[in-house]
């Protein structure tokens, strides 16, 4: 089983933390969007979105988030011998589907410092220009990521998209807030993938030095935020890369490849 992922991506950090909880061995690809790996022709042909994560396994190949961690979950209960299949109940799949409706693109993009941001947009434009040029029969793809970028750009100029973002991810928040009142993870009494879809967005969070705003205000998350990140599935996903001085290291490296392929214009 190959997995195709970044320890930056919101969405590879669930993949991966469902494989560490299910205890599911699997083979680690590094995709970076940051410095453009996803927009390479062979990871490209894979998945014309040009997205992280993709989980594959043989010929099967599966792109959505909540779909991978399902087959992770069935996975896990066909390797331990069990003669039926028992994956996430209604409420853990509700949970789910509700965090995963949370869109983090454009609340990440609107607390990076402009500079870096538009700096890097424009690098990621190279890319898909250059990659366009080596695989023709793809250019209609990578002209569809082209124009992507630009409308990127152009949302993160309105107040109005990052209001809406904000709003939602409070409602959300708001809501776990209250169900962590009654039950100490976010689907009962037990660690579920309801949580494995809910850690990373608090990480993210976390990552932007958001947590007065966001996580210290509301008791309950925060004692939550606390308890989950003891879990060795968090450190080995997330702590690895984002404690302390390991979350400059992280950065530094992603830019320092960005900054030099610029400056040498080998896109």
């Amino acid at each position: 089983m190959q997995l195709y992922h970044h320890p930056l991506d919101l969405d590879s950090q669930r993949v991966r933390i469902s494989l560490e909880e299910e205890g599911v061995d699997y083979t680690s690809h590094h995709v970076n969007p940051i410095t453009g790996k996803n927009l390479d022709s062979s990871f490209f042909k894979m998945n014309r979105r040009g997205r992280v994560p993709v989980f594959q396994n043989g010929s099967h190949i599966i792109y959505n988030t909540i779909d991978i961690i399902q087959y992770i979950e069935r996975i896990a209960v066909v390797s331990s011998g069990a003669e039926s299949i028992s994956t996430s109940n209604r409420e853990v799949m509700e949970w789910m589907q509700k965090i995963q409706e949370w869109d983090p693109k454009f609340f990440t993009l609107a607390h990076i410092p402009e500079k870096y941001r538009i700096y890097v947009s424009k690098f990621i434009r190279q890319v898909v220009i250059a990659r366009m040029s080596e695989s023709p029969e793809l250019a209609g793809d990578y002209h569809r990521k082209l124009r992507e970028a630009y409308e990127t750009e152009e949302k993160l100029k309105e107040a109005d998209v990052l209001r809406r973002s904000k709003e939602h991810l409070f409602r959300l928040l708001d809501e776990v807030e209250r169900q962590l009142c009654e039950t100490p993870f976010l689907a009962g009494q037990d660690f579920t993938m309801a949580d494995v879809m809910l850690i990373p967005v608090l990480a993210r969070i976390k990552l932007l030095d958001l947590e007065n705003e966001y996580i210290t205000g509301r008791p309950n998350i925060a004692e939550y935020w606390l308890l989950v990140q003891q879990r060795p599935s968090y450190k080995r996903v997330i702590g690895k890369y984002f404690s302390g001085w390991r979350k400059h290291k992280t950065f530094l490296k992603t830019w320092f490849l960005v900054r030099i392929r610029s400056l040498l214009k080998r896109y």
